[in-house]
């Protein structure tokens, strides 16, 4: 395998971390009954079936919004991408299968939230990253993205100063 494949997963999820960290997850409370016939004993830190390009337009249009109806998730998504509201509803139901939502019910509404934030689910997929191809150490993950000069003079300042503000805290 040559340098270039081997990093390929080092550029996606570097990515998705960086575009995770960006936005902004809002929460609100829901009045409705919790569905108890879907949900799943998920096992903390599961490892789930990965999200395909549209689930994650899905994912994003929840998590920018906060819990929302069916029809806000069709609103959200529709504007790029032309699907039916029924589809809409097969893929959020196919999401909460795959244990990246949950819904409550109101009236005869779904009210669908997601499980985790974008940032915890991009630092889970890093993780996954790191112990399948760098031998769990992170160290080997950051020098392959320096070595491959995926990262700019300004992002690892901004790595540095983090890790320092951390070290602080100890």
């Amino acid at each position: 395998m040559d340098g270039r494949a081997s990093l390929h997963p080092f550029r996606f999820f570097f990515f998705h971390l960086k575009f995770c960290a960006r936005l902004s997850c809002q929460s609100s409370e829901i009045n409705g009954t919790t569905c108890t016939v879907t949900k799943r004993k998920a096992k903390p830190g599961r490892v789930r079936a990965p999200l395909t390009e549209l689930e994650s337009q899905i994912m994003n249009a929840v998590w920018q919004s906060g819990p929302c109806s069916v029809e806000a998730v069709h609103q959200a998504v529709a504007a790029k991408r032309k699907l039916k509201e029924a589809s809409v509803r097969t893929l959020l139901r196919r999401l909460e299968s795959k244990g990246y939502l949950q819904h409550t019910s109101d009236g005869r509404a779904y009210i669908y939230h997601a499980v985790e934030s974008a940032r915890s689910l991009a630092a889970r997929a890093v993780r996954q990253i790191i112990d399948r191809f760098c031998q769990g150490s992170v160290e080997e993950l950051v020098a392959g993205m320096v070595a491959a000069k995926m990262l700019s003079q300004g992002e690892l300042d901004q790595m540095a100063k983090t890790v320092r503000k951390h070290r602080a805290l100890r």
